[in-house]
């Protein structure tokens, strides 16, 4: 398997860049005459307009399987002359850099290249064009006296590069896709690609740095290769046939947006972005968990269009209470309301990042249960105890410091059978990938607080079971997708 293919109109048009066997013509790819079966076609024919032998070349590649760039929506989006709105931001950063480099023209021109650019603080600019236009080779016009709004985008031909330009598209086709310049180190073809997609920097990541490093061992042993990515790699997703996201999850975010270009791209994703919307706003939760009559504990909706009274609120709930944030994670955004004085300097600050906000009642435990769910099914059971001194797992001081509560893994078949059938049951309400169900066994009942769309996967806590066999087991869930798509 050849891993990526650019098609050419003539493979004379390559002679200004390193030999590749990655070349072929379009004819020759139309007509099948590839011998292997690439992960990703770069299609740089000149004409890609409608029935021309460029847009049937991306058309075919969609019908064989192939992931390409650019598909045929693009070129139809491209011909149809569709233009896209950039935000408030995007206009500032581009009027600052106008100002900046003393620009006068009524319209000046940004060459994408791969979603990355020579014009040093355009970067974000260039990332936002290809991710709306994913298309090897762009020219972008900004008109200056509309606030910089983006005038027209159109494809740019290899062959009428100037030797600058093809110093920087050699460059950004490098990064995009360095396999294609790599000879392969074994004659043993990976099966199949997996992107990791972390944040080196989180603070509290969902998979510690061992653990990351377990799921790329544990794949390689599979044949799988799998390679952390982060938000800079993020113009190299389609080289990949899977998407794993290790990094904590929000709408609004970089995690939503990679999730949702993969899932665009017909990969297999976890944490795929229904599952991410569903599982990251506990209004939803609430409200969904209420409707199947699944047990939660007792909760109002508070509106900062219409406060309820704290009066109120303790009457239903019990005094103290806890109000969450919808969008909370790690114990951020979830605070226990004592009194009127609690009550009023707390929802003054969550409404002023939501028009909602979850009130609960206070169930006190010594720790929560914690059910790793893949597929439907059980994959691990922890304890995870209260921060000492707390009444919450994570304690977040005022000193910025913050301090957690052990965790102790738990055989599946020592975990109450309540706790099993409310997390599984839950969990099919989600969808069928990889959730972490939070529940406190109340008098015999189990009570869900949370489903976790990205679940901590730490090595020493969550495989201290199962071992390199949870690894396995996530890493085979995708394997076992890909292959059932293949079939």
């Amino acid at each position: 398997m050849q891993n990526v293919l650019i098609l050419l109109d003539h493979l004379s048009i390559w002679k200004p860049y390193y030999p590749t066997e990655s070349i072929i013509t379009a004819s020759d790819y139309l007509n099948q005459e590839s011998k292997d079966d690439p992960n990703l076609v770069i299609n740089l024919c000149s004409d890609i307009s409608y029935n021309s032998e460029g847009y049937y070349c991306s058309l075919l590649a969609t019908a064989r399987g192939h992931r390409v760039i650019p598909s045929p929506e693009i070129l139809n989006k491209l011909e149809s002359g569709a233009g896209i709105r950039m935000d408030s931001s995007l206009h500032k950063l581009c009027h600052s850099w106008i100002e900046k480099q003393k620009i006068t023209d009524d319209i000046w021109y940004l060459n994408v290249f791969f979603g990355t650019c020579t014009e040093i603080g355009l970067e974000k600019i260039a990332r936002f064009v290809f991710d709306n236009y994913p298309y090897p080779i762009l020219r972008v016009a900004f008109n200056t006296k509309a606030r910089n709004q983006l005038e027209a985008i159109t494809p740019l031909r290899l062959a009428d590069l100037t030797d600058e330009e093809q110093n920087h598209f050699a460059e950004a086709l490098d990064r995009f896709s360095k396999k294609v310049w790599r000879n392969p180190r074994t004659k043993k073809v990976p099966r199949y690609d997996l992107a990791i997609f972390h944040d080196p920097n989180e603070a509290f990541p969902p998979s510690n740095k061992k653990a990351l490093a377990k799921f790329i061992d544990i794949a390689k042993k599979m044949n799988i290769n799998a390679e952390l990515i982060t938000e800079q790699d993020i113009v190299r997703l389609m080289e990949f046939d899977a998407l794993f996201i290790r990094q904590t999850t929000a709408l609004n975010h970089i995690t939503f947006q990679v999730a949702q270009k993969a899932k665009q791209a017909d990969m297999v994703v976890i944490d795929d972005p229904l599952s991410i919307i569903r599982c990251t706003n506990k209004v939803f939760l609430n409200e969904l968990l209420e409707r199947e009559g699944i047990s939660a504990p007792q909760s109002t909706l508070i509106f900062r269009s219409k406060k309820l009274e704290f009066q109120e609120v303790a009457s239903k709930l019990g005094n103290p209470f806890i109000v969450k944030i919808p969008d909370g994670s790690f114990s951020h955004g979830v605070k226990k309301i004592k009194s009127q004085e609690d009550y009023d300097d707390i929802l003054t600050d969550f409404f002023s990042r939501s028009a909602i906000v979850l009130a609960q009642e206070y169930l006190p435990t010594d720790f929560d249960w914690r059910i790793g769910i893949l597929n439907g099914e059980p994959l691990y059971a922890c304890k995870y105890f209260m921060a000492k001194g707390h009444w919450q797992i994570y304690y977040h001081q005022n000193s910025g410091k913050s301090r957690s509560g052990m965790a102790e893994a738990i055989p599946i078949y020592k975990v109450p059978k309540a706790i099993l059938r409310t997390a599984i049951k839950a969990t099919s309400l989600i969808g069928k990938g990889l959730y972490g169900v939070d529940l406190k066994m109340i008098n015999d009942k189990a009570v869900i607080i949370e489903i976790n769309d990205n679940p901590s996967i730490d090595h020493g806590i969550e495989d201290a079971i199962l071992g390199d066999e949870l690894y396995y087991r996530i890493i085979n869930y995708f394997v076992q997708s890909l292959e059932n798509k293949h079939q």
